[in-house]
């Protein structure tokens, strides 16, 4: 009988990596080991091989239960690029297909066996697995099993059975984004209670994070794209599905190459818009929530919220999206009094007990405090999940581009004033008019002219006046009513009279507005997916390389990466390696990948030379 494989030799001849990263090396001996573990870990930051490598060192068939079937399809092809035996069990095979499979599977052909947690849960799956030998069960996107969560799956209630049926085989369970409540719901409904739990760090160094409120938001989106990120990969989220129709359209009529997504379109639309986002260069996914979780494109290089998601989890599931190859990546954020009215109405008008609407109540207001806070972006986002950033990042728009604060309580006063005098009932467009002293049709018809607050604010803009309403919905001092106006009321009572007193200073940001044009000002930004290439031949090797893996993977019918990621062409285009040998030292070529592609990749380095 053969010894086991050991991890570190798989790490380096299967896919390719000459070292682990982080606590990845711990928790694979875990698990090999045969320990339960619950696994927090960054998107992009390797948690797949936390399940995969323990699969192929462990006797038996690795058993994985994802949500989504795009992304069963994009990591069991990408095994099989390392040489892995790897398929997929979904609703999505026909009978022919999927017997195929179950014979594979009854033989010990199969290293890893990706499964939808409905088929998973049907008595022939699960007998199946009772009369084959199983290494593991990994239990990916976790955080679906959460009722408090933001992707929740109710048939990931049933995945205890896996405990129940199995239980001397180790299970991991693994995501990116689980806030403290939600980790001990993950450990409670999965019986995980004897597992070690792994948390890394939330950081994900590579993504900028810009956050701007909304002024001409579709000029905003254009200067963002185009002046940073031409021919580039991306993401932009909107709230509503004709949103999303009319900003792709809008996109694609000024020359990016957009496409819509959501759930009102068609199978066989979104099927395909998909197919084109993964296999195609440079096309932005316009959509709503409805697409990403799942999504194994590691060259996404921006994700927009167009409009404010619902909670920093979901901002942090979804800004995850972009880099998952390490190279630098933005994010940008834009937010306005109105997203945030929607979003309490739809709150309000959802499903759920009040103590479920009351979290999620909170769970907004901590992201508008994120957006209207002067801190480091980074700093606020990682104190929301347990974690403190020392120092600021300096890769954030509140580090590069620094809002100074300003006594802002006689601002507040006037504000709040004219919230006061005009029955709580107006939204900040109409009060923002009555502070500038302007002279609308509405203002004279409630005779809002002869009011006090009139006139009061002309020290500011409208833009500015709007902004400070802003950042006082963000400091708690106004709400937005809920009857889907917008029409602003007084926070608590505790909370707004010492302001109104002059007992409680209010910090207003100077100009965030300025700052954000400043931040996506040409001058200031670099192509983040060749950053690292200083020299021009360099540069067109490295395009040079795109275009043949593209070639490769349309010959297959793959998605590009699946070949290679962009980190290992950038790294062939610096170090241009003469010899399969020198190659194999690229992270992220194995064995396999050397013997199916190694000889046409060193054609073309010794092509980029002449």
């Amino acid at each position: 009988m053969s010894a086991a494989p050991l991890p570190l030799d798989i790490l380096r001849t299967v896919f390719g990596f000459p070292s682990f990263r982080g606590q990845q090396a711990e928790i694979i001996e875990h698990v090999v080991g045969g320990g339960d573990a619950l696994v927090l870990m960054p998107t992009g930051g390797g948690k797949s091989l936390c399940y995969q490598i323990p699969a192929l060192c462990r006797p038996g068939m690795g058993v994985v239960v994802s949500p989504l079937i795009a992304l069963m399809r994009d990591q069991v092809e990408a095994l099989r690029q390392l040489g892995v035996r790897a398929a997929a069990l979904n609703s999505a095979l026909g009978t022919g297909e999927a017997g195929q499979i179950l014979r594979a599977v009854r033989a010990g052909e199969i290293d890893l066996l990706y499964v939808a947690p409905e088929r998973l849960l049907l008595d022939g799956t699960l007998s199946l697995l009772g009369e084959s030998p199983v290494a593991l069960f990994a239990i990916d996107e976790a955080h679906c099993v959460s009722q408090w969560g933001h992707d929740f799956r109710p048939e990931y209630l049933q995945l205890a059975i896996l405990h129940e049926r199995f239980p001397a085989i180790p299970r991991v369970a693994l995501t990116a984004t689980a806030d403290a409540p939600t980790r001990a719901e993950i450990v409670r409904q999965l019986k995980l209670d004897d597992g070690r739990i792994f948390v890394t760090s939330f950081d994900r160094p590579n993504i900028r994070y810009h956050v701007a409120a909304k002024s001409k938001p579709r000029e905003q989106l254009l200067r963002f794209i185009k002046d940073g990120h031409a021919g580039e990969a991306g993401i932009v989220y909107c709230l509503s599905r004709a949103k999303v129709e009319e900003t792709a359209a809008w996109l694609a009529g000024h020359g990016i190459g957009a496409l819509p997504y959501h759930a009102g379109l068609t199978a066989s639309v979104r099927a395909a818009h998909q197919d084109r986002f993964l296999k195609d260069d440079g096309v932005v996914m316009v959509a709503t929530i409805a697409f990403g979780m799942g999504i194994d494109k590691p060259d996404v290089r921006f994700v927009v919220h167009f409009d404010m998601p619902k909670s920093i989890e979901s901002y942090y599931q979804e800004t995850g999206r972009a880099g998952r190859d390490g190279l630098p990546s933005e994010a940008l954020l834009l937010y306005g009094i109105e997203d945030a009215a929607k979003l309490r109405s739809m709150i309000e008008g959802g499903e759920g007990d009040e103590a479920r609407k009351r979290l999620e109540h909170r769970k907004l207001d901590a992201l508008t405090g994120f957006c209207a806070s002067a801190r480091c972006r980074r700093q606020v986002l990682l104190e929301y999940f347990g974690e403190t950033l020392g120092e600021p990042c300096g890769n954030c728009d509140a580090c590069l581009y620094p809002a100074e604060t300003i006594d802002g309580t006689v601002a507040a006063q006037k504000a709040l004033s004219s919230v006061i005098r005009t029955g709580q009932r107006f939204g900040a467009a109409h009060l923002t008019d009555i502070l500038v002293g302007a002279n609308t049709e509405r203002i004279r018809q409630f005779g809002h002219d002869r009011l006090p607050t009139y006139g009061v604010g002309k020290e500011f803009s409208r833009d500015r006046w709007r902004d400070v309403f802003r950042q006082l919905v963000a400091h708690g001092l106004l709400t937005v009513d809920l009857d889907g106006h917008g029409g602003l009321r007084l926070g608590p009572k505790e909370v707004v009279r010492p302001v109104l007193r002059g007992e409680r200073t209010v910090p207003l940001r100077e100009d965030p507005l300025g700052k954000a044009k400043g931040a996506s000002a040409k001058a200031d930004r670099k192509r983040p997916a060749s950053a690292s290439l200083d020299r021009p031949e360099d540069e067109r090797l490295f395009q040079s390389l795109r275009a043949l893996r593209l070639r490769l993977a349309k010959e297959q019918n793959v998605p590009p990466y699946v070949i290679l990621h962009d980190t290992a062409l950038i790294a062939l285009a610096k170090t241009r390696p003469a010899s399969l040998g020198e190659m194999g030292a690229i992270p992220g070529l194995g064995a396999a990948k050397l013997e199916r592609y190694g000889k046409v990749f060193l054609v073309a380095l010794s092509e980029g030379e002449e």
